[in-house]
């Protein structure tokens, strides 16, 4: 058995101005997201957390600070980074100026979930990244509650693959800045206890 907390990072400047992030963006936290960071760590100092996973970008580290602070362990893996968004990284993220964004997503829920931004990556290569760091988590019974940080794109992927679900459905996973999608691994299948949870 495993408990699983997994949490999108906090809000930076280019969440605040609907910008798209991306992995190739390694932005920090703003003010918000620092503030949203404390008060994440404050509800949750007090669980018997076995490790901190994040992704290799800094915003996740920022969120988790204070757990890391604190001296539960922490490992980064590049595999849990955000999809690569490739060249609309930081173009914003309104219909106006990113049709092809928007009509990318639209193929996504249609199916074609191998398909590409311009030099980004698909739903399809996230998870087949994302799958040997869960793999290694998973196989660590040592680590039965654990905190992994990410980001939401990423998250939504993670989660279809998790409770086996297309990943034309990844949209169907909703997530805030710091929210926790709480999950617990029985040996076979995954359960969700919290989901979206601020």
């Amino acid at each position: 058995m495993k408990t699983i907390y997994l949490t999108r990072h906090g809000e930076t400047e280019f969440n605040k101005r609907k910008l798209i992030q991306g992995s190739g963006v390694d932005s920090s936290l703003n003010e918000t997201g620092l503030a949203q960071a404390e008060a994440f760590f404050e509800k949750h100092y007090d669980v018997k957390f076995d490790k901190v996973y994040t992704s290799a970008l800094k915003r996740t580290h920022q969120s988790m600070s204070g757990f890391i602070a604190n001296g539960v362990p922490w490992e980064q893996h590049a595999g849990l980074n955000e999809i690569s968004w490739g060249n609309k990284e930081g173009r914003a993220a309104t219909p106006e100026e990113n049709d092809e964004y928007y009509s990318t997503l639209q193929l996504w829920r249609e199916g074609q979930t191998h398909v590409t931004m311009r030099g980004g990556e698909s739903p399809e290569q996230v998870v087949a990244r994302q799958k040997p760091v869960i793999d290694l988590i998973l196989s660590r019974p040592e680590e039965r509650t654990i905190l992994i940080c990410m980001h939401g794109r990423a998250i939504r992927i993670l989660l279809c693959h998790l409770l086996g679900y297309d990943l034309r459905y990844q949209d169907m996973f909703e997530h805030r800045n710091l929210c926790l999608y709480k999950l617990h691994y029985t040996g076979t299948m995954f359960t969700v206890e919290l989901a979206n949870y601020i």
